[in-house]
């Protein structure tokens, strides 16, 4: 298992013992990849997943800048349009950092990081 996927899977426990219910992993379109697609009650949940080992070259939160977030929102957006069911829910967009070691991470959980409107 590579980094990127240790990193999706904590998260993904992380946020499952949050009370979120998981509807798909690793979206992806021509514009970009949703790392995780969860639910919350009536919300659906964009999450995006950082890890970083160190903090040398920037956090994990700088490297999701805006071209980084107008990708994410393109590629929800075509999630959206292709799965008629979601038409009853709002949406919300998360982010899940990671850093540290893997027998010691720190993990951060940012509700409604970003929004479509920019």
């Amino acid at each position: 298992m590579n980094q990127g996927q240790w990193a999706e899977n904590l998260a993904y426990d992380y946020l499952c013992g949050q009370g979120l219910q998981f509807v798909e992993r690793n979206y992806h379109c021509k514009a970009g990849e949703i790392d995780l697609i969860m639910q919350q009650r009536e919300v659906l949940v964009f999450v995006e997943v950082r890890y970083r080992r160190s903090q040398r070259y920037g956090g994990s939160l700088e490297s999701i800048d805006f071209r980084k977030q107008q990708r994410i929102i393109i590629t929800a957006n075509h999630y959206l349009q292709a799965h008629q069911w979601t038409q009853q829910y709002t949406c919300r967009f998360d982010v899940v950092l990671i850093s540290g070691m893997s027998d010691n991470p720190q993990l951060r959980w940012i509700s409604d990081a970003f929004r479509m409107d920019g």
